[in-house]
Protein backbone atom coordinates (compact mmCIF):
# COMPACT_ATOMS: atom_id res chain seq x y z
CA UNK A 1 0.00 0.00 0.00
CA UNK A 2 1.57 3.59 -1.23
CA UNK A 3 1.61 5.81 1.75
CA UNK A 4 -0.22 9.11 1.11
CA UNK A 5 2.21 12.35 1.48
CA UNK A 6 0.49 16.02 1.78
CA UNK A 7 1.74 18.26 -0.93
CA UNK A 8 4.47 20.70 0.52
CA UNK A 9 2.63 24.19 0.88
CA UNK A 10 4.32 27.35 0.05
CA UNK A 11 5.58 29.65 2.48
CA UNK A 12 5.42 33.17 2.97
CA UNK A 13 7.74 35.37 4.81
CA UNK A 14 5.48 37.49 6.96
CA UNK A 15 6.56 40.11 9.70
CA UNK A 16 4.39 39.14 13.06
CA UNK A 17 2.19 42.19 14.27
CA UNK A 18 2.86 41.27 18.16
CA UNK A 19 6.72 40.52 18.88
CA UNK A 20 8.17 41.91 15.17
CA UNK A 21 10.09 38.91 14.53
CA UNK A 22 10.32 37.35 10.84
CA UNK A 23 7.88 34.16 10.57
CA UNK A 24 7.12 32.00 7.36
CA UNK A 25 3.38 31.11 6.67
CA UNK A 26 1.37 28.92 4.63
CA UNK A 27 -1.24 31.56 2.83
CA UNK A 28 0.44 34.80 1.03
CA UNK A 29 -0.44 37.47 4.19
CA UNK A 30 -2.60 40.31 3.17
CA UNK A 31 -1.53 43.91 3.39
CA UNK A 32 -4.80 45.03 5.83
CA UNK A 33 -4.45 42.23 8.00
CA UNK A 34 -1.99 41.39 10.94
CA UNK A 35 0.03 38.00 10.84
CA UNK A 36 1.00 36.13 14.00
CA UNK A 37 3.97 34.10 14.36
CA UNK A 38 3.24 30.47 16.32
CA UNK A 39 3.87 31.59 19.51
CA UNK A 40 1.38 34.85 19.43
CA UNK A 41 -0.93 32.82 17.77
CA UNK A 42 -0.81 30.62 20.30
CA UNK A 43 -1.43 33.19 22.69
CA UNK A 44 -3.79 35.02 21.30
CA UNK A 45 -6.00 31.92 21.18
CA UNK A 46 -5.60 30.89 24.71
CA UNK A 47 -7.29 34.62 26.02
Amino acid sequence: MAEFERPQREMHKATCAECKNECEVPFKPAEDRPVYCRDCFSKRRNY
